[in-house]
């Protein structure tokens, strides 16, 4: 009778992993998906996103951290590329996104011209205030101001002879007041509320270049939401004595926007928080994870490697110092301890069309996940 339940219970907890791991897949299917062009500033792309995670938040049972509402609504300046968006080199028509990007601090444009040779990279439109670039791999990002004249970057293995002619239509939008906002909803804890662990990452991307392109944004970021929404659902159905607070950021990509926010106008007192774990590029883990901030928490890194010598769940725990790549890095400055823990190996895809969900292997999602719960308990005493 014994060994049948046992049966039962491995059968079950399989199917429960089963569960979550169609869970996770999903979840990065969808993120990606064209409707939310990105995550993005076009096509409404992070307000969908934004809704749509709002309602993951309300379907698993968080409660707002403010009382009210999961929203904490901030704004700020960013350069858009709405409409048209087409380059032609040497009378030949390129694609967006696989051919060229324009910087996103260009100004839009539409003229031709000829081009004048700078050095063995860079060519100059002197008319047209264009500075075209061959470039090893496009990697594209969001900004906040808007040049005096335009970049554009070519993908220097796709180009079989120099650039000497050019042909633009592109067009840009500078939005002075982008209407935006974190997602913030906690699990209050069953007897210490006030003992906090927070787990964020950020929700936007890219969103689109032109009307046809976007920047999917898997790895970087529907994989590491995806991860923060694992455990927002796991904790929603099983309350700790300390309280699970969970943060998905907006602005991430233009600067780490939203968690500059978050700081200066925190909806929990920093004070509270016992451990902050920002998660970033969480999709592969083929070489393991590194762990910034690792060499300032020595405790709390010889106790996370200690578990995972333990569960002998990833291949290496590597160690960073202190850096500014990530949301976790102004709550450091607040003086809240944190990690930033971001997976190895794998894809190379990033800030690039590539980054796709097909290609995502999600490998360690649930040793990590299983990971970083028994680290919560570990934070707490448990």
């Amino acid at each position: 009778m014994k060994l049948k339940l046992i049966i039962f219970l491995l059968f079950a907890s399989q199917l429960v992993f089963a569960q979550d791991s169609v869970f996770a897949r999903k979840l990065v299917d969808t993120l990606t998906s064209p409707y939310f062009w990105g995550r993005g500033y076009t096509k409404n792309g992070m307000t969908k996103a934004a809704d749509f995670l709002t309602a993951q938040f309300k379907s698993y049972g968080l409660s707002p951290m403010d009382g009210k509402d999961f929203i904490q609504p901030f704004s700020y300046p960013v350069n858009t590329y709405p409409g048209k968006m087409e380059v032609a080199i040497n009378g030949v028509q390129l694609v967006p996104g696989r051919d060229f990007i324009v910087s996103p601090d260009s100004r839009g444009v539409t003229g031709e011209g000829t081009l004048q040779q700078r050095d063995s990279v860079s060519f100059v439109d002197h008319k047209n205030r264009i500075v075209v670039v061959l470039e090893d791999k496009l990697t594209w990002s969001a900004e906040q101001k808007v040049l005096d004249y335009t970049v554009i970057e070519l993908d220097k293995k796709l180009q079989k002879t120099l650039p000497a002619t050019l042909k633009v239509n592109v067009e840009n939008q500078m939005v002075p007041e982008f209407k935006t906002g974190n997602i913030c909803g906690i699990v209050k804890g069953t007897t210490k509320p006030d003992s906090v662990i927070v787990y964020t990452a950020h929700y936007d991307h890219l969103g689109g270049m032109g009307s046809d392109t976007y920047f999917p944004g898997a790895n970087d970021n529907a994989s590491g939401v995806t991860q923060v929404l694992s455990m927002a659902k796991y904790y929603a159905a099983h309350p700790q004595p300390y309280t699970m607070a969970f943060i998905l950021f907006a602005g991430e990509e233009a600067g780490l926007l939203g968690s500059k926010y978050f700081t200066e106008n925190p909806l929990i007192p920093l004070k509270n928080i016992r451990f902050l774990v920002n998660l970033d590029l969480e999709g592969t883990g083929i070489e393991g994870i590194m762990v910034v901030n690792a060499t300032v928490y020595p405790k709390e890194l010889a106790m996370l490697k200690q578990l995972n010598e333990k569960g002998k769940y990833l291949v290496k725990i590597g160690s960073r110092g202190k850096a500014a790549n990530s949301d976790h890095y102004l709550f450091t400055e607040k003086g809240v301890p944190a990690f930033f823990i971001y997976t190895l190996g794998g894809i190379k895809a990033y800030h690039d069309i590539y980054d796709i969900s097909a290609t995502l292997p999600l490998n360690e999602y649930k040793n990590l996940f299983t990971l970083l719960t028994q680290f919560n308990d570990g934070l707490m005493g448990k």
